[in-house]
């Protein structure tokens, strides 16, 4: 996996203070999207142990890590982005994880790695639709709170 930037003090991306990550690769390709330039999975710099590890480091004055792209849910990225959330929720479980993604939660609620996820912002970005709602690029997202990977509810 790659990824384009990390921010060490997020204020937009989720609740309270937190680091976000912004992998590469994305196949969903919306018109419009604020983060073209995460599309294509072969550019930004690898994921490595080090980047991991700094990550989680960075996490312990945070409240959470949240998780966009690019599409952290893009088949390519699902083996690093497990291992990265199974890794923050065994060092830090009382804190949250948010995570951004084109595809629908009905789609991808099988996925072992939800069960790490406390936030899901799913659906595609559509350009043609107002952004009125938090953490939201356009309407048609829905934030879902997860518990083990399951859906509490959806906002």
């Amino acid at each position: 996996m790659n990824y384009d930037r990390y921010y060490t003090c997020d204020v937009v991306n989720g609740e309270g203070l937190r680091v976000t990550l912004f992998v590469t690769g994305c196949e969903h390709a919306c018109p419009g999207c604020h983060n073209s330039s995460c599309w294509n999975r072969k550019t930004g710099k690898p994921f490595t142990d080090e980047v991991r590890d700094k990550l989680l480091d960075l996490c312990a004055d945070h409240d959470g890590l949240s998780l966009s792209g690019g599409d952290p849910l893009l088949p390519a990225n699902r083996e690093a982005i497990t291992d990265l959330c199974r890794r923050f929720r065994q060092r830090y479980p009382e804190k949250d994880i948010w995570m951004w993604t084109g595809y629908l939660y009905e789609d991808v609620k099988d996925l072992p790695l939800l069960a790490d996820v406390d936030v899901l912002i799913d659906g595609p970005y559509r350009k043609d639709l107002p952004n009125t709602l938090p953490w939201r690029g356009s309407d048609n997202q829905r934030l879902l709170r997860l518990k083990a990977g399951k859906m509490l509810l959806a906002a």
